[in-house]
């Protein structure tokens, strides 16, 4: 494969960027609990942050299989 350093590259910032986003979930929860006084706000607003967090996951997912593949073919 010719670009795959450039794809494994890739497939590692996308791993960095899930890991920044699993910290700014916790942090974003974190504030959330602290200072959001409507109960019902504070629901929707965590179900958001959950998928957000769900999307992120998947993207590594993707990332971690594309990667499989470059090694296989490499």
């Amino acid at each position: 494969m010719k670009n795959s350093e450039a794809i494994t590259k890739v497939c590692g910032e996308i791993d960095r960027l899930e890991t920044d986003a699993d910290q700014v979930l916790r942090s974003g929860l974190a504030k959330l609990f602290r200072h959001e006084p409507d109960t019902r706000e504070l629901i929707k607003m965590k179900e958001i942050y959950e998928l957000l967090e769900a999307v992120t996951d998947r993207c590594e997912d993707v990332a971690n299989i594309i990667e499989g593949i470059v090694i296989d073919n490499s």
